[in-house]
C-alpha cells in the first residue's frame, strides 16, 4: 500500500491541464478564467461624484453662497465650466464638470431659487478620480470566477472570458447487487447511491458528469460499458477495485495502472491508472469510502484539469471535541462535526466510523484526519481537518 500523498501525487500526474475556450461572460459563473483578463478602459473613466450635491470650486467656507448654473445626472455631461461662487447640481455617478474640485453634499445646503448656501461641512472632495479602481491595461489573475469576479470583468468591459474546457467525467457503477432508486429490487439487491454524490462533487468542482448504465459482474457488460467514454476526459468506475473474483475493474484489458490500494480509511482499495490513454480512477463501493475518496482524489484531478496550480485539499486546523486514541498504519479521515465554540472552530467525530454508514456522512460537515501513526489527542489539541 501506498500513502495518501503518494496516491494522490500519482493521480494528479494523470490529469493534464485541457484545452481553453471562449465562452459569454454571462456563462461563465462557475469556470476557471485560465488566462489574464485586461481592462481596456478605466473605472471609472472619468471623474465621478460620490454623493447627490453641488459641484463647486475651492474649498468654501460656512454661509458661503453659489448660483445654480445646471444639472447634471449620471449617464450625461454638463456642457459648460464651473467658476468661482458657481455650482451644478449633481448627482452620484454623475461626471464632474470641468473647473469643479469638489462636491457639497446635498445635506449641507439650503436652496433658495437658484442659489445654494453652504450650512455645513464633511471637509471631503466626494469624487471618485478618473481610474480610481482600475486603469487601462491593469490584469485580472486566472481564477474560479464568482459572482463578484463577473461584475468585475464586465465593468472591464470584457465581453467574453477565456476558461478551461470542463472536464467531461464518466461514472459507471458496477454490481450485479445494484438497481436504480425508484426500480424495485430483490432482496439481495441495493440501491446505487453513490454515483449520485459523485456527479454533484464533480459539478460543483467545474466538471461535466455522466452518468452511465451501471455495469454488470461480467467482463462483457463491464467492457460494453466502458465503450460507451469515448468522449470522457476522466473514467471513474465505483466498485469492483477490491480482490473478489467479481471484482472485475483491476482486470480491465489496456489498463495502466499507476496504483492499488492506499494506506487510508476508509477507501483502501482505491486504484488508477489510464485506460486506453484516458485518466481512470477506480473508487471503491463501499458508499463513504468512495465518497471519502471522491474528495481526496477525484476533486483535486478536477482541479488539475482546469489548471488550478494548487489543486490539493487543504486541511484546515480546529480543536479536538473529544480525546482520541492513538492511530494505527493507515491515515484516518474520521467524519465529524465541525462547530464554533467561543470563537474557536471545535471538530468532533462521530462514534460510528463505518464505512457503509452514510446516515453519518449526511450528518458530518468536516473529517477529522488522523496522520498515520498519530499519538493519542486529548480534548482542545490542534488538530487538521477538511471540510464537507
Amino acid at each position: 500500500m501506498i500513502s495518501v500523498e503518494e496516491a494522490l501525487h500519482r493521480c494528479l500526474a494523470l490529469a493534464a491541464p485541457l484545452d481553453p475556450e471562449t465562452v459569454p461572460l454571462a456563462k461563465a459563473a462557475g469556470r476557471w478564467m485560465c488566462a489574464p483578463a485586461v481592462a481596456t478602459r478605466d473605472q471609472p473613466p472619468f471623474d465621478a461624484s460620490a454623493m447627490d450635491g453641488y459641484a463647486v470650486q475651492g474649498d468654501p467656507a460656512l454661509g458661503s453662497s453659489f448660483k445654480i448654473i445646471g444639472e447634471v445626472a449620471a449617464g450625461h455631461r454638463f456642457s459648460g465650466s464651473v467658476g468661482p461662487d458657481q455650482a451644478v447640481r449633481i448627482f452620484t455617478g454623475a461626471p464632474v464638470p470641468e473647473g469643479a474640485t469638489r462636491v457639497v453634499i446635498q445635506e449641507d445646503t439650503r436652496r433658495d431659487g437658484d442659489r445654494i448656501t453652504l450650512t455645513g461641512t464633511d471637509h471631503g472632495a466626494n469624487i471618485r478620480p478618473r481610474g480610481q479602481d482600475f486603469r487601462v491595461g491593469d490584469s485580472l489573475s486566472p481564477r474560479l470566477l464568482r459572482a463578484n469576479d463577473l461584475s468585475l470583468l464586465a465593468a472591464m468591459n470584457n465581453p467574453e472570458v477565456k476558461v478551461t474546457r470542463k472536464p467531461v467525467v464518466a461514472l459507471i457503477s458496477t454490481g450485479d447487487e445494484l438497481v436504480m432508486p425508484g426500480e424495485d429490487p430483490r432482496p439481495d439487491q441495493i440501491i446505487a447511491s453513490n454515483g449520485f454524490a459523485l456527479k454533484a462533487m464533480v459539478e460543483a468542482a467545474g466538471g461535466e458528469a455522466r452518468l452511465l448504465p451501471i455495469a454488470r459482474d461480467t467482463e462483457a457488460e463491464l467492457q460494453a460499458v466502458l465503450s460507451l467514454t469515448a468522449e470522457a476526459d476522466l473514467i471513474v468506475t465505483i466498485g469492483g477495485a477490491s480482490v473478489g473474483d467479481h471484482d472485475l475493474v483491476g482486470k480491465v484489458v489496456g489498463l495502466e495502472h499507476a496504483f492499488w490500494k492506499i494506506a487510508v480509511r476508509p477507501g483502501k482499495p482505491l486504484m488508477a491508472g489510464r485506460l486506453n490513454g484516458v485518466p481512470m480512477l477506480g473508487l471503491p463501493g463501499n458508499p463513504v469510502s468512495a465518497i471519502v475518496c471522491g474528495h481526496l482524489f477525484l476533486v483535486p484531478m478536477l482541479r488539475a484539469m482546469l489548471g488550478m496550480p494548487d489543486p490539493a485539499p487543504r486541511p484546515g486546523i480546529a480543536l479536538a471535541g473529544v480525546d482520541l486514541p492513538a492511530n494505527g498504519t493507515r491515515a484516518h479521515y474520521m467524519r465529524a462535526r465541525l462547530a464554533m465554540a467561543e470563537g474557536l472552530p471545535v471538530i468532533t467525530p462521530f462514534d460510528r466510523q463505518d464505512s457503509a454508514l452514510l446516515s453519518i456522512l449526511g450528518e458530518a460537515n468536516a473529517m477529522l484526519l488522523r496522520p498515520v501513526n498519530d499519538g493519542p489527542v486529548a480534548r482542545g489539541d490542534k488538530v487538521p481537518y477538511l471540510p464537507l
